[in-house]
């Protein structure tokens, strides 16, 4: 069986997807998949931005870090 590989993040990648974010135009809701619908997208990002602020130096706490760059590639897709 492979062995997973997890991305850590570093303070610097947050700062540049927060930079991004703050470039963009952002709807107030998002389908993010089937599954998944952010109703108030600028708040969940700001709750995101805190979490993933804490948790950073943390591998077993990205999820909020993965979840900004799954938000980040839907609104590429989605703004283009």
């Amino acid at each position: 069986m492979a062995k997973i590989v997890s991305k850590i993040y570093t303070r610097d990648e947050l700062k540049e997807l927060e930079e991004w974010f703050n470039g963009k135009k952002i709807p107030d809701s998002i389908q993010l998949d089937k599954a998944t619908y952010i109703p108030n997208l600028k708040d969940t990002l700001a709750k995101l931005f805190v979490q993933a602020d804490i948790n950073c130096d943390n591998p077993k706490m990205q999820g909020p870090i993965y979840l900004l760059e799954r938000l980040k590639n839907k609104l590429e897709e989605t703004q283009n």
